[in-house]
């Protein structure tokens, strides 16, 4: 049979169209999946967090507005145009410093999962439909949810120790993807490390700057966001540096079971309180 060359249709790496595995990511067969486009696209997104996490919030969101929807749908100006009621976020686990002092300490989770506006979401999941690819091609997909949800969490730390009331928004989980983006440019190096981390640091200090000219902006959680990214990304590693092992993917199952366990915890408290 005559063999040839191919990118693995997950990895990308160059193999052998008859290899039973891609000796670099694993995935059996891949020149059957390499045969059909769709087949090649389907086994790419499933490996991807990024459209998980953008239905998952605007589902929330949908469901936020919908608890109230009077309040909802009454404008109060172009940045509470479709504005949630705090009521209603407050019920599908709005996180800060009075949520955790009545003891809901899963909404250091789920708060990252909730928007307060239409223009919040918006913007919020245009940034990570732009920055989560990269991260998921530089780290691996496992690193990147690993990084998403820690940077998250470190957003939320911070501001409900700042004494922040209450806050919801992706934008601490976004900011440390700037912050491990800002990592990987600066310790890769060369032509391609430098435009990474000029381009990385000029849209996080634009990122930065803007949050201090919007009204009810959380920047303490923009602030431990970015931290925790960093940390994460020298924890961690990139896949230049370190192919993402067993052992990533072993601890992206585990974010993903707390995350899990801290919706099961949002919805006991939604139906049974």
């Amino acid at each position: 049979m005559r063999s040839f060359s191919m990118p693995c249709p997950r990895c990308k790496k160059l193999i052998s169209a008859n290899t039973p595995q891609c000796i670099h990511c694993g995935l059996k067969r891949p020149g059957f999946y390499a045969r059909s486009p769709l087949l090649s696209e389907l086994i790419q997104e499933s490996l991807s967090f990024v459209n998980g996490i953008i239905v998952l919030c605007f589902l929330l969101y949908v469901l936020a507005l919908s608890l109230d929807l009077p309040k909802a749908l009454a404008f109060g100006g172009v940045f509470t145009t479709l504005s949630p009621s705090g009521e209603a976020l407050y019920k599908i686990g709005m996180g800060g410093a009075r949520a955790l002092q009545a003891g809901r300490w899963w909404t250091l989770i789920t708060t990252t999962y909730l928007h307060g506006s239409i223009l919040h979401i918006l913007f919020n999941m245009l940034w990570l439909r732009r920055l989560g690819p990269w991260v998921e091609e530089l780290f691996g997909a496992s690193r990147f949810f690993l990084i998403y949800t820690f940077s998250g969490l470190a957003g939320a730390i911070l501001s409900a120790l700042i004494g922040t009331s209450y806050f919801v928004g992706a934008s601490g989980a976004i900011f440390g993807l700037f912050g491990a983006l800002i990592y990987y440019g600066r310790h890769r190096g060369g032509t391609f490390g430098s435009a990474i981390f000029r381009q990385i640091l000029i849209w996080a200090g634009f990122g930065f700057f803007l949050g201090f000219l919007m009204p009810g902006v959380d920047n303490w959680g923009h602030l431990g966001g970015f931290l925790g990214g960093i940390l994460m990304a020298a924890l961690l590693g990139y896949q230049e540096k370190k192919r993402q092992a067993l052992g990533h993917h072993i601890l992206a199952v585990v974010a993903l079971a707390v995350v899990l366990v801290c919706f099961l915890m949002m919805l006991v408290f939604f139906f049974v309180r």
